[in-house]
This record gives structure tokens, C-alpha cells and sequence, in this order.
């Protein structure tokens, strides 16, 4: 094509047309719009012409140029003919518009024009009729055969998403508007629609009914401000309520799925800056979504598993269409190729499955970027191998970066770190409250405090410290421990362990009629214990790894199964990856103590941050110990722990006691809990075991003799786990044998009882000799077996088996209840 010409392609009826403006060099010679239909040989592999036309404009200009074109319905046939919209632009800033439609004869026909003062740029759409459409200073004009006059609607939109022909409607627009917040009386503004609250909304108008409706049947409120392009695959608004089929692509790499205006599924979009997105029905693959970016980029998702199935780069143009004529609609992608003037040199015909024609250089360009993706595979094995030499951890790139597509229903996205992954609309779920971190002797504590709401909570979570991108020669990811600190306001005490003494006593009522309401009871109440407490995630790493660097800068991500629940019972399971935030740490700040434990003495209690009692904790070792005195009470321990320990309530948890005393066992915590006056459980957090023998040195100084301390075991969640199973299985076995003995009893009843009524029956009829006697003792026979059959139908057993059974039942359940609940709070 030359410099002074202009191309559009169009794909009709398995066609392609090329049009071609070619513009007159002076005022008296004349324009030329030149078309070419270009059809798909499958012998030779190319597009070869089939015919040509041409219109000539009078009166020659050097501003004629094409707006657009399309294919559109004559409404006086009936037949979609291609349609190209012209613009001529005279003197004093006027504009002539003129609509041409080239028919089956290659002849061009002007059916519409007229002026504007003002260049048509926003939101063109050229739709059935043919009617032309466009946006101007928020305003919506247009124009049709049947009109002839430009005519504005009465709604304003900031933009058109899409337009088209709906059946019993005409003509329906969806565009966006901004909503402003409506002032009050008294200066504060109230939101009264959702609307309002996005700052825009969705509107659909009918232009011919001139009606207008809410845009939520086809997009929520919350993706008006992101939405780059839509296409709607089905609408039926004649119906109440609407029914809709929508997939919108967002600024945000998103193609998402909308079904009666509602988000079904989404997929993530490899490249950047989407800018049109197309619909193609094929045979086997179905629906695929197209996706063409600013860049040149293209990919292709499929409706089903909704995923991206292929992608190009280098494309011209993508057009749909039945261009080898089997039925069923094709994709044709156009490449650059600046060796040739012709748009069809170089192409690619697929359906992403069997379909797959190509020519030009398109071979030689599949492998040139075959070979430069084994150049990267080598270079990244190369890395991999020198890295294993030299212990260092070899980070993959991800297959985005990489330009592949994965194979598998990914269970978790992790996207870089810096861009937003989560939908528009989705309000979070977990809130950071706070991150801090402590230097702790020659560790580095970072804590996130979490708030959950209250139907979903968090399983096997863990912190991760990863380095920012200036330490790229070194291992970005920290070697850390991740623990979990959680303080209960309901009863004032902290765990940081796996040990517990024993559930609270059950004292619910269950009967059949209270189902419902004690799953509503149970949920009430496990709400009430996540609304009233936070979490605190706590990750411990040696300071000594990065003393080597001056300036220390982390990014701290949490990884955890998220549990979502709705009355009490499990509704969704799923992976999730958070970002809590970052922390910086230099050596200038460790000197000075600016992130060092200090927790001061305030006349009876301890008073500072609770951050640094779960820092403190977070480096510690736990011990816990029974003590039981057989002859005299333990007040000494409490003696102990106030006078020869020094210890003060820390403000925020009483029950924990912080040690002041100077010397090794300084920033001890003990905690102690004393079920009896002759009964009590001692617990322990310090730095190291030799602090631990000092304690228990100096604490049975102060003991009777006759005074037993045991250890007791910090039983871990594998521990529990196989502990659960066991118990469990128990409670089958006691089921299944309280239900043997059970049965057996009751046959060997019923046995013993027909037995005995044979044997008489049998005594009495052999004594019988006549007819009526014989008769009435078969009556009774028959009689006895009735009761006989009617008590096999109700068997009862005794009160002493019915105790027993119960006695042994519930034994069983309350030792899994007691191993379930200390699994549940581990």
C-alpha cells in the first residue's frame, strides 16, 4: 500500500474485502475508493481476487479519508451489505459525513449523509438499518435511512460499550455514566445506589422505545470504571427478569464471564492494554474469545474451561468468518510483513483445533520462535546448573514471562507483586491490621496482626520474607519459621501452642426438633469468637543471614488454606496468597535499639506494646509442667514467681508474668494456672534450656518434698491427627459391637419365646379328637404367631443394656470430642 492510500478489511460471506482509498495529490483530480474480494483457495494455499470495484468522488479533496466500516442490514431487503462511513472535511471546521454500501455487483451506493461542526471520534458503531451511532460530549446522536436527520437520545453516557439489534426492542445502547453522591441538607452525601458508590453505573437504552434500563442485567455497578471492551453472546430483555450472557475484557488483564449480570468465571490475560475483543462459533471448541492488544498481541480463550488457548504477537488485523466454507466460523489473523504490499502475504486460518492453514513466511516465523524458546530453555538450565554447584536457590521464571500457556487448572494465581489480581467487586476478605517486626537477640521477628471476617477463617498459614529486586544475585526468599500468636479478649489469655487442659463442658440440648437451630447456635457462637479476637502471624529468621547487607528491604507475604463457611457448614476450601505489605531494616537501626524488646515496669504490671511479648514468645522455648502437692496447698509458687523471680502481669494478658530479675533469666514469661489448691500447670517461655534448669532449680528450693513435677508433652498437630484417627475408629468398634450384643440378645429373646409357644400349642393339639377343638387350638396357633410377628417388629431391651450401651457409647465419643476440640484450637 502507498503513502497516500488508506486500507480497511472487512471478512463478509467467507470473503475477504479490501478497501482502498486512494487519495487525489490535487483539488482537481478525484478520489478513488478501489475494493478487491479476496477468496481462500485451499488448493494453492492463498487469497486469490474473485473481482473489484471502484467509486470515484467528485469534486476532488485532499481530506477525504474512511471512518470506519462494517456489515449492516438494509431494512428495505433486509440483506447485511458491507457499509463504509466516509468523511470529507470543507472549509470553516465542517464536516460531510456520507454512508456508502457496496452491493453483490461491486456498486456503491450512497444512502446517507450529512454535516457536523464538530469531527466524529468517540464510540462510532455502524448497526442495522443502516444506522449510524455515535458519542459526543457525553451525548448520544445518530442517524438512520429511516430518519435522515440526526437525532439525539435523552440520555447521557460517558461511553458505549456495545450496541446493537434486540429482538421486540430495535436498537439497544449499553453504555457507562457517572454517578455523582446527591447532597443533603445538612453537606453530607448518602449513597442510594450502587451506583453511587462505584462513582458510575451501567444504563441500557432502547433508542426506537426510548426507554431507558438498568444495566445491572448485564454488567454489575463495580466494573464500570475497568471495563475495556464487551460482547454480548445473548439477550432476551422482553422477559422479566432479563437474561443475559455477557464476557468483558478489563484494564486489569481480565476476561470475565457474566451471566444475568452476574461474574461466573474469569480468565487472566498474558499481555497488556486490551483493546477489542471478538466472538467466534466453531465447531468443535465452540465459543473462543478473542483478545487483540495495543502491542500487536493476540489470544484466544475458550468459552469452555475458560482459559487461554493460544496467543501471537506481530498481528495486523483479526477477522472472523467462514473462510474455507465448511459451515462453521474461522479465525484469520493477518501478520506484518514489511516485505510485501499485499494485506494477505502472510496469514494463519484456525479454529484451534483440526482447522490450520498458513502461509507466506508464517512457517519460517513458528520457527524462529521455536528455536528462541530453546535458547531460553538452555540458558535457564545453564543458570539452574551453576546455581546447584554454588547452593544457591534457582528462581524459575513464570510461564507468563516465558510466553507459555499452562496445561492445568491452576489451584493458585501468584502474580507479580506490584500489580492487583483480585476482581473489582470482590470487598475484602482479610483485613492487615497491622505489621510489625522486633530484633530479639539474633533474631528477626515480623508479625501480621489479621483480622478475618466472620464466615471465613484461615488454615496452615505461613509467612513469607521475600528480599527486594536490588539482592538479585542472592536467594530472594528468606529462610524463616512461621508461628502463630492469637490473643482471646473473651478470656483475657494467649496460646502460642498446641497444649490445652480440656474442652468446655457440652450443655446443649439435641433433639430432633432443634437441628436448625443449633446449627444456627454453633455458627453464632464461632462468629463471635473470630469478631471478638484477632490473629497474629509471626515469622522468625536469624538476624546474622542479613547483617551482610546494609539496607534490608522485605516484602512479607501470607500463604494459608482459606475455609469460607455460611450456617456452620464448609461451603468453599481454596489456596490463598496475600500481600501484607513490606519492612525495611538497616544496621543504623539495630545499633541504635530502634526495634529491640523494651518492656518497662509500671508500678504492679508490665507495661509496653503486646508486639513485644509475641516477639518475646515467638523466640522462645515452652515448657509446661504439672505440679501436685499432696499434703499442703501451692501458694509458694505464686510467692516464687512475684519475690525470688521478679516477675509483673503483663497489662495486656494478667495471666502472664514477665520476668525483671536481672541476669540470664531476664524477659523469662511464665504463665500459671492452678486448677486446684493442691493442683496446677506451670508454663515456661524461655531462650534457652539452660534458663529452664535455673528456674526449676530455684523453684523446688521453694517446694514441699513431697511435691511431683511432671513435664507434660507439647503435643504437635501430626500427634493429634493420628491420636483423632485411632480414637475414632475406637468409637466404630464400640458402635458396631454394642449393636451386635444387642441384636443377639434380642434373637435369643424372641427364640426362646417361640420355642416355648410351639411346644405348648403342640402338647394341646395332640390331646385334641375332635374336629371343633382342633379347629380353635389352629386359631390360637395362628393368634400366638400374630403377637409373635408384632413383637419381631417392636424389640425392646432391657434398662441394664440400655445403661450399658450408653455408658460405653459416650466414652468413646468424649474421648475424640476432647482430641477433635485440642486439633481445633491448635
Amino acid at each position: 500500500m502507498q503513502s497516500d492510500e488508506q486500507e480497511k478489511i472487512l471478512p463478509y460471506n467467507g470473503e475477504v474485502l479490501i478497501f482502498q482509498l486512494s487519495k487525489a495529490k490535487c483539488a482537481a483530480e478525484k478520489t478513488r475508493l478501489h475494493v478487491n474480494r479476496m477468496a481462500y483457495d485451499s488448493g494453492t494455499n492463498i487469497f486469490i481476487q474473485k473481482s473489484s470495484g471502484l467509486f470515484s468522488m467528485h469534486g476532488g479533496s485532499l481530506n477525504i479519508e474512511i471512518v470506519c466500516c462494517g456489515c449492516t442490514a438494509d431494512f428495505r431487503t433486509g440483506i447485511n451489505l458491507p457499509s463504509i462511513l466516509m468523511r470529507k472535511k470543507k472549509s470553516n471546521s465542517t464536516f460531510k459525513y456520507f454512508l456508502l454500501l457496496l452491493h453483490s455487483s461491486n456498486e456503491f451506493e450512497q444512502c446517507l449523509h450529512f454535516k457536523l461542526d464538530y469531527e466524529l471520534k468517540d464510540d462510532i458503531k455502524l448497526l442495522n438499518g443502516p444506522t449510524i451511532l455515535w458519542r459526543h460530549t457525553n451525548k448520544i446522536f445518530y442517524i438512520s435511512t429511516k430518519t435522515c436527520t440526526v437525532l439525539s437520545a435523552s440520555v447521557q453516557f460517558s461511553s458505549i460499550e456495545w450496541a446493537d439489534e434486540v429482538e421486540k426492542e430495535g436498537i439497544v445502547i449499553l453504555g457507562t455514566r457517572t454517578v455523582c453522591f446527591p447532597e443533603e441538607k445538612d453537606g453530607q452525601t448518602l449513597s442510594k445506589s450502587d451506583g453511587a458508590i462505584w462513582g458510575g453505573e451501567f444504563v441500557v437504552y432502547a433508542i426506537e422505545n426510548q426507554k431507558t434500563l438498568s444495566g445491572t442485567c448485564f454488567l454489575p455497578h463495580a466494573y464500570s470504571s475497568v471495563i475495556s471492551c464487551v460482547h454480548v453472546c445473548r439477550t432476551n430483555i422482553s422477559r422479566s427478569p432479563f437474561r443475559t450472557s455477557v464476557v468483558a475484557v478489563t484494564h486489569k488483564k481480565q476476561l470475565i464471564w457474566f451471566q444475568d449480570g452476574l461474574p461466573k468465571d474469569v480468565c487472566q490475560l498474558p499481555y497488556e492494554e486490551p483493546c477489542s475483543l471478538q466472538v467466534a462459533a466453531t465447531s468443535e471448541n465452540g465459543l473462543l474469545f478473542i483478545v487483540s492488544f495495543a502491542s500487536g498481541n493476540v489470544c484466544v480463550v475458550r468459552k469452555d474451561g475458560f482459559q487461554v488457548a493460544s496467543r501471537w504477537q506481530e498481528v495486523k488485523s483479526v477477522l472472523i468468518d467462514d473462510f474455507i466454507g465448511t459451515g462453521t466460523e474461522q479465525i484469520l489473523l493477518l501478520f506484518k510483513d514489511i516485505s510485501s504490499t499485499s494485506s494477505l502475504t502472510t496469514f494463519i486460518i484456525t479454529d484451534i483445533g483440526e482447522v490450520s492453514y498458513a502461509a507466506g513466511y508464517n512457517s519460517v516465523r513458528e520457527l524462529q520462535q521455536h528455536l528462541r524458546l530453546k535458547e531460553k530453555v538452555l540458558f535457564e538450565s545453564c543458570c539452574a546448573l551453576i546455581d546447584l554447584v554454588h547452593g544457591r536457590e534457582h528462581i524459575l521464571p513464570t510461564a507468563e514471562e516465558e510466553g507459555l500457556v499452562s496445561l492445568w487448572d491452576d489451584m493458585e494465581d501468584l502474580h507479580p507483586l506490584d500489580k492487583k489480581m483480585a476482581l473489582t467487586s470482590e470487598v475484602p476478605e482479610y483485613l492487615v491490621e497491622k505489621l510489625w517486626q522486633r530484633v530479639v537477640d539474633d533474631s528477626l521477628v515480623v508479625g501480621v496482626k489479621i483480622r478475618e471476617s466472620p464466615n471465613l477463617s484461615l488454615n496452615d498459614v505461613s509467612l513469607s520474607l521475600v528480599m527486594g529486586h536490588d539482592f538479585s544475585s542472592v536467594s530472594p526468599v528468606i529462610e524463616c519459621q512461621s508461628k502463630l500468636v492469637k490473643l482471646n479478649k473473651t478470656f483475657s489469655a494467649m496460646s502460642i501452642s498446641s497444649f490445652q487442659l480440656e474442652p468446655q463442658p457440652k450443655k446443649i440440648k439435641l433433639d430432633l426438633h432443634s437441628n436448625n437451630d443449633l446449627k444456627k447456635e454453633y455458627h453464632r457462637r464461632s462468629s463471635k469468637i473470630l469478631s471478638d479476637g484477632a490473629k497474629t502471624f509471626v515469622a522468625v529468621t536469624r538476624l546474622s543471614l542479613l547483617l551482610a547487607f546494609r539496607d534490608i528491604r522485605c516484602i512479607i507475604l501470607l500463604h494459608a488454606k482459606r475455609r469460607k463457611y455460611q450456617d456452620g457448614n464448609l461451603q468453599e476450601s481454596k489456596k490463598l496468597t496475600m500481600l501484607c505489605g513490606k519492612i525495611s531494616l538497616c544496621l543504623e537501626d539495630i545499633s541504635n535499639g530502634k526495634y529491640s524488646v523494651n518492656l518497662l515496669r509500671n508500678n504492679s504490671h508490665c507495661t509496653d506494646t503486646i508486639e513485644d511479648v509475641y516477639a518475646i514468645l515467638a523466640v522462645s522455648l515452652k515448657f509446661s509442667f504439672l505440679i501436685v502437692s499432696s499434703d499442703c496447698t501451692l501458694t509458694p509458687v505464686n510467692m516464687w514467681l512475684l519475690t525470688q523471680m521478679e516477675c509483673v502481669p503483663i497489662k495486656e494478658c494478667p495471666e502472664y508474668m514477665f520476668c525483671h530479675k536481672l541476669g540470664s533469666l531476664h524477659g523469662t514469661i511464665f504463665s500459671w494456672n492452678l486448677k486446684t489448691p493442691f493442683e496446677g500447670i506451670l508454663t515456661l517461655f524461655c531462650r534457652n534450656r539452660t534458663i529452664l534448669l535455673q528456674c526449676l532449680h530455684s523453684l523446688t528450693g521453694v517446694l514441699p518434698p513431697t511435691c511431683k513435677i511432671k513435664l507434660l508433652r507439647l503435643e504437635s498437630k501430626d500427634i493429634l491427627i493420628d491420636q483423632f484417627a485411632v480414637a475414632l475408629e475406637k468409637e466404630m468398634v464400640s458402635f458396631r459391637s454394642c449393636f451386635s450384643s444387642t441384636v443377639s440378645e434380642l434373637e435369643n429373646n424372641l427364640t426362646q419365646s417361640y420355642e416355648a409357644g410351639e411346644k405348648r400349642s403342640g402338647v394341646t393339639v395332640s390331646s385334641l379328637s375332635g374336629k371343633k377343638e382342633a379347629v380353635q387350638q389352629l386359631r390360637e396357633k395362628f393368634q400366638n404367631e400374630q403377637k409373635q410377628s408384632a413383637l419381631n417388629m417392636n424389640r425392646t431391651v432391657s434398662g441394664a443394656l440400655y445403661r450399658q450401651i450408653t455408658l460405653k457409647i459416650a466414652e468413646a465419643q468424649l474421648c475424640s470430642d476432647t482430641i477433635a476440640w485440642r486439633l481445633n484450637v491448635s
